[in-house]
């Protein structure tokens, strides 16, 4: 672990004060304010310097002046105790998950056992100052945005939370990748579905991953991305960028890895199910998600653990068999309930037991449609992945699924578009389109 001085938090009580001393008196320049809902504080941020061995154009050291915005928060909590003041340092890191089990393995007591949402794009996470001789050690890592002149919109990896019944559904986000665009639109030709999806310079085209969250009596995860356990070769094979992730994205919903009580597969590809699993300090693969259930179709995880030459390349062993050795899977055999609201319905098509979800509350009904309608670019009937492996079952699911989504106007989730998380199909004239779902965030 690597980590450099990030900034310096100091608690305020009266913000006028501070302003004029640090402002006024010193001739600092301070940042627009930042409100971090999460923590009920607004963070003031006072550039100060460079820190030693940042690099070139890093950012330098920091002031930062907390001012709370509840008098429940940490901050006010402070003030009152022990009045304004040093309140702790921050350092950043590269990786703060692999920081933190670094830490626990050395015996240090952690006030965040994960992650949660900080200010300046950060996930963050304390260290008790009992393990930091009396000084609270924030670790700090920075999650990139994307910039103006990106490919893929801004807004592509935002949170957005959805209401249906007495469920909340909330998408996620575990970065993009590129797959070859012939690949993703089988016998489409490239002059049609470049119109819609234009490839790079070696014919890929930009894919997101976003898995779902169920919460209603129980807390469902379904798929969960690549994960980021595969090699740097991995990822320029497969254009992958998970400089934003799943992890970033659980925190900023107000959740970590402990909350999820379910994980649904809808298969075992890599791009859905490599996030099952993570790499430990001491380099042992276990399931990410401790306190869940991981729930696969069994077909699915024989045809995995029997890949051949056609499929092999789909499935990674490090995905899933950790899953089966912790005691943590649990196989189904039929279309069923998995918990109040979620069901299971097989599609085949991608492979032979790729399945979907439906879920239902209050009258209303969703689908997260997976990799029978990767994206909105594949709503046509014939536009079919060159990747699955039965593709006339594929069309009899798609039509299937369309006169269901149609007769209940379904809010349906699209797992790798680049762009659009959610939304309703429309027909008119014989024709299909997708009109965006309002996320209520």
């Amino acid at each position: 672990m690597r980590a450099v001085l990030d900034h310096v938090g100091i608690a305020v009580k009266d913000l006028g004060a501070a302003l004029a001393f640090y402002r006024d008196a010193l001739g600092l320049e301070i940042e627009a304010p930042e409100e971090v809902a999460a923590q009920r504080v607004r963070a003031h941020f006072i550039p100060v310097g460079e820190s030693k061995d940042r690099g070139a154009g890093a950012p330098g050291v920091k002031l930062e002046l907390l001012e709370a915005t509840s008098p429940d928060s940490a901050i006010a909590k402070y003030v009152e105790k022990r009045g304004p003041g040093l309140h702790h340092i921050t350092l950043r890191v590269d990786d703060i998950h692999a920081a933190l089990a670094q830490l626990k393995q050395r015996g240090a007591k952690l006030v965040d056992e994960a992650p949660r949402p900080g200010a300046e794009h950060g996930l963050v996470a304390f260290i008790h100052p009992s393990s930091a001789h009396g000084v609270l050690v924030e670790l700090k890592q920075v999650v990139e945005q994307p910039s103006a002149t990106d490919h893929h919109p801004s807004a592509a990896s935002a949170v957005t939370r959805y209401a249906l019944g007495d469920l909340e559904l909330i998408s996620l986000f575990d970065g993009f990748l590129r797959l070859d665009g012939g690949a993703m639109f089988g016998v489409v030709p490239k002059a049609l579905w470049a119109k819609q999806t234009p490839a790079d310079d070696k014919n890929r085209i930009l894919l997101a991953m976003r898995p779902l969250v169920v919460r209603g009596a129980r807390t469902m995860l379904i798929d969960a991305g690549l994960g980021g356990k595969e090699d740097r070769r991995f990822h320029e094979i497969y254009g992958v960028d998970r400089s934003r992730n799943l992890d970033h994205t659980l925190a900023e919903a107000g959740l970590t890895r402990e909350d999820i009580d379910i994980v649904l597969a809808t298969h075992l590809h890599f791009d859905h199910a490599g996030g099952f699993t993570v790499r430990d300090a001491a380099g042992r693969v276990r399931p990410a998600f401790p306190r869940a259930q991981y729930v696969v179709r069994r077909g699915e995880w024989e045809d995995a653990r029997h890949a051949n030459e056609r499929n092999r390349a789909s499935y990674l062993a490090d995905s899933f068999l950790p899953l089966a050795d912790a005691g943590v899977l649990q196989l189904v055999d039929d279309d069923q309930t998995i918990m109040p609201g979620v069901r299971v319905r097989r599609t085949g098509g991608h492979t032979m037991h790729h399945q979907m979800a439906i879920i239902e509350s209050g009258g209303r009904t969703a689908a997260f449609m997976a990799d029978l309608v990767p994206t909105t670019a594949h709503l046509a009937e014939p536009w079919i992945m060159g990747f699955d492996l039965y593709p006339m079952d594929t069309l009899a699911s798609k039509k299937a699924f369309y006169k269901d989504a149609l007769e209940k106007d379904m809010l349906v989730f699209f797992e790798h578009d680049p762009a659009v998380a959610a939304g309703h199909i429309r027909e008119e004239q014989g024709k299909r389109r997708i009109v965006p779902a309002q996320s209520r965030s």
